[in-house]
């Protein structure tokens, strides 16, 4: 499994570092031992925070409300739960489907 990626109760944690302010979202990779998630929201009054809930969410097929900032609402590395299994989340996030 992912440095990324844990398994968390009926779910999993994603550790992120983000890039608000890019010029599409996109997941770009590792950094370090986070999943790299750039977003194109700038992090103003929550927009980037909920640009990355929307944009995990349909990359996981997942519901919006159903992701969720467990740690860093305030910084670029957060973790983010979601009920999806681990080795679904692995395989959606990785592009193996």
């Amino acid at each position: 499994m992912p440095p990324w990626l844990r398994i968390a109760g009926p779910g999993v944690e994603i550790t992120v570092h983000i890039q608000p302010g890019a010029s599409c979202c996109e997941l770009a990779g590792e950094h370090g031992e986070a999943l790299k998630v750039r977003i194109s929201a700038r992090p103003v009054e929550g927009a980037a925070n909920t640009a990355l809930t929307e944009f995990m969410a349909q990359c996981l097929g997942v519901a919006r409300r159903e992701v969720r900032i467990v740690r860093g609402v305030k910084s670029r590395h957060k973790v983010l739960w979601a009920p999806v299994a681990p080795e679904l989340a692995r395989r959606r996030i990785e592009g193996d489907t």
